[in-house]
């Protein structure tokens, strides 16, 4: 199966956030985005269970690189049911050019 072909199979959100909007996330292990829109390279992987905040545990649906016209990511997680797109901080300071700044009550 193609990388595209298997994109256009992966669930899409219906999540009131855009998939343009990214929560930073300092405690998630990996940048998680809410739908699969975004991604351009797509692989299997093997099963994973992530617990989410309130306890609840979800299945890992695939991993990959998700690029848009402002972002480019690599070793994404795609959780299906997923509400909100989490940028994990760790990854964006490890593997990116993005610098981050916190403040009191904001971050740029």
């Amino acid at each position: 199966m193609s990388t595209s072909s298997f994109v256009d199979q992966l669930p899409h959100s219906s999540s009131i956030m855009s998939h343009s909007e990214w929560v930073l996330d300092s405690g998630a292990t990996h940048h998680m985005p809410s739908d699969s829109s975004s991604f351009t390279y797509v692989f299997l992987s093997p099963s994973i269970l992530v617990m989410i905040v309130d306890g609840t545990l979800m299945p890992l649906t695939c991993v990959g690189s998700l690029v848009t016209p402002h972002l480019s990511l690599l070793d994404v997680y795609l959780f299906s049911k997923l509400k909100l797109n989490l940028a994990y901080v760790g990854q964006l300071y490890d593997f990116g050019d993005y610098l981050i700044n916190f403040f009191s009550f904001y971050c740029v």
